[in-house]
């Protein structure tokens, strides 16, 4: 019998015959070992703990104090939905029920589902938990299984799609139910504890919108109750947050149907706020020499092609004909960068050059999968393009991360690193990729960053560094990222003139310090739940005149601070006082200032802010120069009345 290296976490080797399962090894382990596994982690990848192991592989042992457990849980889960669902409603079809970071979903036909539906089904779920039914891997061989299916088209395709071969078929059975899976899953029911069906939405399957609209139900799981209380609570606040209903309320962003899905429009508070994100970022790539450039938004496709976009993202753009020639509107800002590279003679002295540029780009999405300003059609990226010598990589990229950490920093954001190596989906050498990939560790090594490794996540045409902001809700979203590009010079025949008079070939480095405006500034409005600080806010102070008397008084004021470069309203219409203040508090403006009889004799100003702190009898001269220090020094939090 021949046998494999099994490599553990800790770098130690362990041999065992061919084809032994993970539950094997982990009973080699130790016998606790193999009692409390759940699944394992092959070479990366989560599988059942029946899964035999065939090759040297590495391998991780989920138990139930693993980060990976709550995935399995979650997909039993869906099991447990779909057994419940197919209960109450046998002619259910069954698509994919998946986990996610969220829970889970089932895509399901033959059956409509609206939100009233879900209470019975989940009561039918709890009660399938309370009978802590054993979760079985069973066997089938091709010929049952595609019988067992033979009214589901849906599985079947799976079958033929993703289970080619004459090997027995998998699948999870608990009491008189089963479906096809290749796990894993826990060993009960039981272990669920605790599930909440969320929501009902339509789905197509396969997410190709020529195909069929099938039903999506979204659930969560837990081991236990308090675990998803504790989620059900944020998830509250996250709906409080929602930068779709904040959007409207305070004329951010509308996305009509009319004018195309995925497609923001910003109103003029939202594109405040966007001028003074483009600002801030203006002011740190002039800080660090960068010169910005602008490209148009459409190229014709013999570029993409050159660049290697066509081949790899020909589905996600969006083709026109323009006099039988093809052009598509551009998915990335770096092929035009390159071009303007390429118009000018390079030494090496002139290096590195670094553009710069708010360009617009376009990703064909599926409409089921566009999300306010999370996933859209048209966003806008904060971009950088390096070109540098390859002893100038380092030391770029360093100052780029410093850059993003600024920019973390100034939002009162967190982040996890994440080092992304190369897709299936590729271009160039296994030497470029390697030296690449070996210089963003070393990056990351200098500057003693802990990160996670995104294996086979890097862009087509080389790795990355990854930022995913963390929001006030523990949330992470995709943010600024760092790309080392050798290829694309190479595509482009990018040269500069070494110091020995010869042709050589500069590394290009893309960068971005937000990610696209759009995610970032949906991260921004839930972060801060729309009460932007003092130097975002569409509106920074608005002026409550007690009554018509003191109107003047407050205009006065009013354009003494538009002097000073503030963003200021007057509220003139005949409300009462209380009326203005709620109203002003639902806007999340920063500060009101209160202006009536006393505060107009004196001289003075009554000032509250939106935690609905207040202080009266203020000098103006004093609350403007608080004003211009919370404004430059782009404070998080107003602390003028604290102090």
């Amino acid at each position: 019998m021949s046998t494999v290296t099994i490599t553990l976490p800790d770098g130690s080797e362990l041999e065992v015959e061919s084809g032994a399962t993970v539950e094997d090894v982990a009973y080699e382990i130790g016998p606790g070992l193999g009692r409390d596994t759940v699944a394992g982690r092959v070479d990366g990848e989560l599988v059942a703990k029946e899964e035999p192991i065939e090759a040297d592989a590495e391998l991780q042992i989920v138990t139930e104090g693993s980060e990976d457990y709550l995935e399995v849980l979650r997909h039993t889960a869906s099991h447990v939905f779909a057994q419940a669902l197919q209960r109450i409603h046998p002619e259910a079809k069954l698509a994919i029920g998946p986990a996610t970071d969220e829970g889970f979903y089932y895509d399901v036909d033959g059956v409509e589902l609206d939100q009233d539906d879900l209470r019975a089904i989940q009561a039918e779920m709890e009660a399938i938990i309370e009978a802590d039914y054993d979760v079985e891997r069973v066997e089938l061989s091709r010929n049952e299984a595609l019988e067992f299916y033979e009214d589901n088209p849906y599985k079947q395709e799976i079958l033929e799609d993703e289970a080619a071969g004459e090997g027995p078929i998998s699948f999870y059975r608990q009491d008189d139910w089963q479906d096809l899976c290749k796990g894993p899953h826990v060993s009960s029911t039981g272990a669920v504890g605790a599930v909440e069906l969320l929501n009902v939405s339509a789905a197509y399957w396969r997410g190709d919108e020529d195909r069929a609209t099938l039903t999506r139900v979204y659930g969560t799981a837990f081991p236990d109750q308090d675990e998803l209380e504790d989620y059900l609570e944020k998830r509250e606040q996250a709906k409080e947050r929602d930068h779709r209903r904040l959007g409207t309320e305070l004329e951010l962003f509308s996305i009509p149907d009319v004018t195309g899905p995925g497609l923001p429009l910003y109103h003029p508070n939202g594109k405040t706020v966007l001028r003074e994100l483009e600002s801030y970022v203006t002011e740190m790539n002039l800080d660090e020499d960068y010169d910005y450039v602008e490209t148009p938004h459409l190229f014709r496709t013999e570029l993409w092609k050159q660049s290697g976009h066509y081949d790899n993202y020909v589905d996600d753009m969006f083709l026109l004909d323009v006099n039988d020639e093809e052009y598509g509107l551009k998915p990335m800002n770096c092929p035009g960068h390159a071009m303007i590279f390429d118009q000018t003679t390079w030494s090496y002295r002139d290096l590195p050059e670094r553009y710069a540029e708010d360009g617009k780009v376009y990703r064909k999405e599926q409409r089921g999968e566009l999300s306010g300003l999370s996933r859209v059609w048209a966003f806008t990226i904060d971009d950088g393009h390096l070109f540098v010598r390859p002893d100038q990589i380092e030391a770029e990229v360093s100052t780029i991360v410093d850059m993003i950490f600024e920019v973390l920093e100034t939002f009162d954001l967190e982040a996890e690193v994440a080092l992304a190596t190369r897709p299936e989906k590729s271009v160039g050498s296994d030497e470029i990729w390697e030296t690449a990939e070996s210089q963003l560790r070393e990056v990351l090594a200098d500057l003693g960053l802990e990160y996670d490794l995104e294996e086979g996540d890097g862009a087509f045409y080389g790795p990355k560094i990854d930022f995913a902001f963390e929001d006030a809700l523990g949330r992470t979203w995709d943010g600024p990222t760092v790309q080392l590009d050798f290829n694309m010079p190479e595509r482009f025949d990018l040269t500069y003139t070494g110091a020995d008079n010869e042709d050589h070939r500069p590394v290009m480095i893309h960068r971005a310090l937000y990610g696209s405006y759009e995610r970032f500034f949906m991260v921004l409005i839930e972060h801060f739940n729309g009460k932007f600080p003092l130097w975002l806010a569409p509106e920074q102070v608005r002026i409550l005149p007690v009554s018509d008397t003191n109107l003047a008084y407050a205009r006065s004021v009013a354009d003494r601070l538009d002097e000073a470069g503030f963003r200021v309203e007057v509220e003139d219409r005949d409300w009462t006082v209380g009326k203005k203040i709620q109203g002003t508090h639902e806007d999340r403006v920063p500060y009101m200032l209160v202006l009536g009889d006393e505060e107009e004799s004196a001289g003075q100003i009554s000032v509250r802010d939106r935690e609905e702190r207040e202080e009266k009898g203020i000098e103006f001269e004093s609350f403007l120069d608080h004003l211009v220090a919370e404004r430059d020094e782009r404070r998080i939090e107003p602390d003028f009345l604290a102090e």
